[in-house]
């Protein structure tokens, strides 16, 4: 499995010096205190409140930007928080051009916030084809967003080329990619050309299901200036015991990312050869109609596998109900195994008609692969699918 150069050891040690610490101490320190001594007046000894800055905050923030070998890093109360800072870049008036597969709170805050509320304008768009993209930009155009792979559907896009069209059609357009899927283990979009990263770090970058949390990364210092001035002015910002939490979660990013990959991998090809199963939506295997974009752009692939049962609602709800070791619950990226339908879950918010374009029907199912025993999660998907569609 190829790897980004040295990824383990700048989990482990950027940012996390010893000697930045009174007593040298190899963990980090949760600094719970709100606010801080100053010796004079207006002469913060480093930060003057902690909704401005806290050095627990600080810590993870430098390890985060190191991960996706980028400059600068902000971390936000949700991967939602983190959506509206960047968002809030553009002004009324200005266009957004969103891939028409996204996360339903991405699509919701964008068509029931951001237009109505800001004023601004968006085309939902298949990126797939970046003839589309070319089509869409207006020129008022400010924005382009999207996610490589998508949620649902895990679509793949290629950045590079998002990257170049929109360039070339206007080099201020900002080019936002959401990693949530990937984390900087598989995917860098920023050496890909893209502007900034988005993460919900709740999922694959925290991976323990106890910490909701967003990040927004980037090289260039105007953005990191607004970035940081949305923390101050907003006030969308994590706890110092969060932020100890993922920064100790990011400690064993690389070796979690290497387990889910290999057991989704061997999950995905185990349904794409099972009868009850109409077709499986995995970029790693070659059947996936990007695959070959996905093998250029990245190193691996996470947990996330989306399928298609043979099979209508009362299928899909049967299937999930008669899960033992995969969890019937909404989110990924955690240790456990997850299991849930967009449909009426994650992607609930977006309209019904629009879910039947894009193909989130009520027998499309998605399952984060997590890192337990092999043996155990294909023997479980195979007594539910089973119990859910008994003859073939």
């Amino acid at each position: 499995m190829a790897t980004f150069p040295h990824f383990g050891t700048a989990a482990i040690h950027v940012g996390q010096e010893p000697e930045q610490w009174d007593m040298n101490q190899v963990v980090p320190p949760i600094s719970m205190s709100s606010t801080y001594k100053q010796d004079n007046p207006g002469e913060p000894k480093g930060h003057d409140y902690s909704r401005a800055g806290n050095p627990t905050r600080d810590v993870l923030q430098k390890n985060l930007a190191a991960l996706e070998d980028a400059k600068h890093c902000q971390v936000f109360a949700s991967g939602l928080a983190a959506t509206s800072a960047i968002i809030n870049l553009l002004k009324t008036g200005d266009h957004i051009v969103c891939s028409d597969d996204v996360y339903g709170g991405t699509q919701r805050y964008i068509r029931r916030v951001a237009v109505p509320n800001h004023g601004l304008e968006v085309d939902s768009v298949d990126l797939t084809d970046v003839k589309n993209l070319e089509k869409s930009i207006k020129p008022n155009t400010k924005m382009v967003w999207f996610e490589s792979p998508s949620n649902p559907l895990l679509k793949v896009v290629d950045i590079a080329a998002v990257v170049q069209v929109a360039k070339k059609a206007n080099p201020e357009i900002v080019v936002v990619v959401d990693n949530t899927f990937m984390s900087p283990y598989f995917q860098r979009p920023i050496s890909l050309g893209a502007d900034v990263v988005v993460h919900s770090i709740t999922k694959y970058i925290n991976g323990h299901s106890d910490v909701v949390m967003g990040a927004v990364i980037t090289d260039s210092d105007e953005f990191q200036q607004h970035l940081f001035f949305m923390q101050l002015a907003v006030g969308a910002v994590p706890s110092p015991f969060d932020c100890f939490l993922v920064n100790r979660g990011l400690k064993t990013l690389h070796i979690r990312m290497r387990a889910h990959y290999e057991n989704a991998l061997a999950v995905a090809k185990y349904l794409e050869a099972n009868d009850r199963i109409q077709s499986v939506l995995y970029p790693a295997l070659p059947s996936h109609p990007q695959h070959e974009v996905h093998e250029k752009q990245t190193k691996g692939m996470s947990g996330m596998i989306s399928f298609y049962l043979k099979g209508e609602l009362q299928e899909s709800r049967s299937f999930l109900s008669a899960l033992k070791v995969f969890t019937l619950a909404e989110s990924l990226g955690g240790y456990e195994s997850l299991a849930e339908l967009p449909a009426i879950m994650t992607h609930a918010s977006v309209p019904a008609e629009t879910r039947a374009v894009l193909g989130i029907t009520d027998n499309l199912i998605r399952i984060s692969v997590g890192i337990e025993d092999l043996d155990d999660l294909v023997a479980d998907l195979d007594q539910a699918l089973k119990i859910a569609i008994p003859k073939v």
